[in-house]
């Protein structure tokens, strides 16, 4: 792989570690299915052109792409980590419109403008300048293509009470994040197990007694297996790098790397917002 730049490599190599263990194999069709949903019920797929070619920066155990590859003509299926791709091969295997490229945001080796969309779920805030992560996809689109990102939200729609449970679960991330690699994992399996499940299955029995939960930690898990609290405590805890952005933030760095037409999603997962390149 080339020469890297805007990469933080502990993160990255903590991601392929996560994706081996955690290939999603597990994760059945009809969750996927619905995870998948919420991250796209926003992007514009009548919009794009029959076979379509786009590209999944950041594709991880390439659990996306299964679903998006039906619907495109060709997809580039993106990771800096050679243990992540790996993984994806794997899980497309049966697919013959994929194309694995090992690269960074900066070193993707696709031409500018180039690309009928893209998309980044969970990635951007991982990198150490997101804004410059951004304006390099933006480079990939076409004129008018559309991108989907999920970045990280600030709790900037969360009372301050969660704010203070969040900064405290930040120290817990510093320290569980720099354990060796079988450790981590033995600790965030502990976290899914005692925090995650008690309180998504809490938020779940609230909500069938008439309760509004919206608004309490870890709503959104509420009706996700154990096998997805264990890869997102894993990934939530486990990963060096994380950043984290208000609604407007998010909405200022599409507009600089050139979008337009910037929608928000009003659901969990915070936040997901898709725009249009500037022609």
């Amino acid at each position: 792989m080339p020469e890297k730049s805007n990469i933080d490599v502990a993160t990255v190599a903590s991601f392929g570690d996560e994706w081996s263990r955690y290939d999603q194999s597990k994760l059945s069709e009809d969750e996927l299915a619905r995870i998948f949903e919420s991250y796209f019920r926003i992007f514009p797929w009548d919009s794009l052109p029959s076979k379509a070619e786009g590209f999944d920066m950041g594709c991880g155990s390439g659990r996306w792409a299964k679903l998006v590859l039906p619907r495109v003509g060709l997809l580039h299926c993106i990771d800096a980590s050679g243990e992540a791709l790996a993984v994806a091969k794997r899980n497309l295997a049966e697919s013959c419109n994929v194309r694995f490229v090992h690269a960074t945001t900066d070193t993707v080796p696709l031409s500018e403008s180039s690309q009928d969309f893209g998309y980044s779920l969970g990635v951007l805030h991982h990198i150490p300048n997101t804004q410059a992560a951004i304006n390099a996809c933006v480079k990939l689109l076409k004129p008018g293509a559309p991108f989907l990102v999920y970045i990280y939200y600030r709790f900037d729609n969360r009372p301050r009470w969660f704010r203070f449970v969040w900064r405290i679960s930040e120290v817990l991330r510093a320290g569980i994040s720099a354990l060796p690699a079988r450790l981590k994992h033995f600790v965030t399996d502990f976290i899914a197990l005692t925090i995650y499940w008690p309180l998504g299955r809490m938020d779940w029995l609230g909500e069938q007694l008439g309760l509004n939960m919206r608004h309490l930690p870890l709503y959104g898990y509420r009706e996700l297996s154990f096998y997805t609290m264990r890869t997102d405590a894993r990934d939530r805890f486990g990963t060096p790098l994380e950043q984290r952005f208000t609604r407007e933030e998010i909405r200022d760095m599409m507009q600089r790397a050139g979008l337009i037409n910037i929608m928000f999603a009003d659901s969990e997962p915070f936040w997901c917002a898709v725009g249009n390149k500037r022609s």
